[in-house]
């Protein structure tokens, strides 16, 4: 019988198969890479991409909250004015009540009491005064309460004065409450 020697060809066989094995090992190595590679840059885009949304948002959230501010100022100033044209409004709405409570004062106001200090606070008054005798007081007391415009005359004190001239009066002081509105007679 003859012998073959088939180990050359097995051998070169092994060798073809390991050079094809590397050739292959380093094609997916490469193609790996590349994917890797790729993934990278498609995730570092994506990151700027996001990245470039995000700078947007927060900048569209700056120009919101200096919206928001001048908003708020606007509103503040608006506040303001509303509340400078009610003090306004308050004043021409009051302006006539003035002169009625002093028409009043002086109507009611009987012969010998003569008024020395008016002092307004919130809605009342307080007057300070000389009369000839304490019943002057009275009727002065009677007539502001029969008044349309005066209501809750209290007399705070009744003393004798002194000074020139002023020994046989008296010095009194009284608070009252006003506001209430008379009727207009003229129409």
């Amino acid at each position: 019988m003859t012998r073959i020697n088939l180990l050359p060809w097995r051998e070169e066989r092994r060798q073809e198969l390991k050079r094809q094995f590397f050739v292959i090992l380093a094609g997916v190595a490469i193609i790996g890479a590349g994917g890797v590679y790729l993934a990278d840059m498609t995730v570092q885009s994506q990151i700027r991409h996001q990245s470039g949304r995000n700078a947007f948002v927060t900048a569209e959230t700056q120009k919101l909250e200096n919206q928001i501010k001048e908003i708020k100022e606007l509103q503040n100033k608006r506040e303001s004015l509303v509340e400078r044209m009610n003090v306004i409004q308050n004043l021409q709405g009051n302006r006539p009540v003035i002169v009625h409570v002093f028409e009043d004062l002086a109507r009611t106001a009987p012969d010998g009491v003569y008024y020395n200090g008016i002092s307004a606070s919130g809605g009342g008054l307080t007057i300070e005064g000389y009369a000839e005798a304490n019943n002057r007081v009275s009727n002065l007391m009677r007539n502001l309460n029969k008044s349309e415009m005066f209501r809750n005359p209290n007399l705070s004190s009744v003393r004798n004065a002194s000074g020139d001239g002023l020994e046989d009066w008296s010095e009194f002081s009284l608070t009252i409450q006003y506001g209430v509105e008379p009727t207009d007679e003229e129409g």
